[in-house]
């Protein structure tokens, strides 16, 4: 049992103070993580065929080891009988393009664009970019962006298709399983899902239009195609390094609601493969994250707060009501964490008993990705992550 200390104990010990305030709000957030996977919403397989056309838009560049498995498993959707999909070869200098150009030639609901290996326009990114030219292509009613490492299970277009439709949603966004092998990958993938899973309140986020209220992953994401074109699709985000989350909040800013779901069950993606791909993938985009630097130091301090501190105290904490106090903040850090594991599939133990690890490698990125943004030596496939 945890005896609280007094008042008066707390303002005589602000590192206990500390433990308290991080063990509380730890807690708290295990609690809102329990009642928010009940209102999260998993795409039925049971969904019906559609009787709308849908365009599946994969931008692609320099994805030999993965395009194939992925046009694949899009192309092996079923009850979609008015499919197309719009590949675009941004400028790849591998066999992409071939892998491409085969399989359209064995299936003709297959488009593939071929463009030349050059920089975005000023003021677009690379990927906004590339989204935007497909969606200019695109025919049907419903679009869809996946990315070109995303597998998709035969029935995830038709399902997330109904549970936007049937949720009057303009835009749907299932997180996939993320695939996780190296230890880095390990310690900071899963950190991807938990994180919106405990603190975005999902049942508040579909029914309110607060962009702040928008947790969305670019590896999956379904809109309705007149929604899309009404905001200017990829152009009101053509200058966000996140443009997945932008995208949504531009949504949700013209009045539409979104929906984030669990897409652990139609779609995997191993979304950085190694340790150096891990550092350069997130130092590419944490810059960006939190609204600038007070934001990041804001965000990530309450991190180090909740998850760190009341670990660290559980274990070096002079007197034993601090320990008892941190291994309760600790205890419901890992709960929270494997929570979420379990209901998305991912390894629940013992990676989540890591989270005080995973939060501070977290950290340690952000402090990599602004001190590459500041030098400007941020890159991502061989493009500087800068808006020219």
């Amino acid at each position: 049992m945890v005896t609280w200390p007094t008042t008066s104990r707390v303002s005589a010990r602000p590192g206990t103070a500390a433990v308290l305030a991080g063990t509380a709000a730890a807690c708290a957030i295990a609690a809102h993580t329990l009642v928010n996977l009940r209102f999260l919403r998993t795409p039925s397989s049971d969904a019906p065929s559609l009787d709308e056309n849908v365009t599946v838009l994969i931008p692609a560049r320099d994805e030999e080891a993965h395009i194939e498995t992925t046009v694949r498993s899009v192309l092996a959707q079923d009850g979609v009988p008015g499919l197309s999909v719009i590949v675009l070869d941004d400028g790849s200098t591998d066999d992409t393009a071939v892998i491409l150009d085969r399989l359209a030639a064995d299936d003709s609901r297959l488009t593939v664009v071929h463009a030349p290996d050059a920089p975005p326009p000023a003021g677009w990114l690379g990927k906004p970019w590339a989204c935007m030219r497909l969606a200019d292509q695109a025919v049907g009613s419903v679009l869809v962006f996946v990315d070109a490492d995303v597998e998709l299970r035969p029935h995830a277009i038709r399902s997330v298709v109904a549970t936007m439709r049937q949720g009057g949603f303009a835009l749907v966004a299932p997180y996939p399983f993320q695939e996780s092998e190296g230890w880095l990958e390990r310690l900071v993938q899963p950190l991807v899902t938990w994180s919106w899973a405990a603190l975005v309140p999902l049942r508040w986020a579909e029914t309110s239009t607060r962009p702040s209220l928008s947790a969305a992953n670019g590896q999956f994401i379904a809109v309705a195609a007149d929604a899309y074109r009404a905001i200017d699709g990829h152009g009101s985000v053509r200058a966000d390094v996140i443009e997945d989350v932008a995208l949504m909040r531009a949504m949700k800013s013209s009045g539409r609601h979104t929906s984030t779901v669990d897409g652990s069950t139609i779609a995997t993606c191993r979304m950085y493969d190694g340790t150096t791909a891990v550092v350069d993938g997130y130092a590419k985009s944490l810059w960006s994250a939190f609204k600038g630097p007070i934001g990041s130091i804001a965000v990530n301090t309450m991190l180090i707060g909740v998850y760190v501190v009341p670990a660290v105290a559980a274990i070096a904490a002079r007197d034993s009501r601090t320990r008892r106090i941190g291994l309760l903040g600790y205890a419901a850090g890992v709960a929270s964490r494997a929570l979420v594991a379990r209901r998305t599939g991912e390894r629940a133990l013992p990676d989540a008993l890591l989270q005080p690890a995973s939060i501070a490698a977290f950290t340690v990125l952000n402090v990599i990705s602004w001190q590459r943004h500041v030098r400007g030596s941020n890159m991502w496939k061989g493009r500087a992550v800068v808006a020219g």
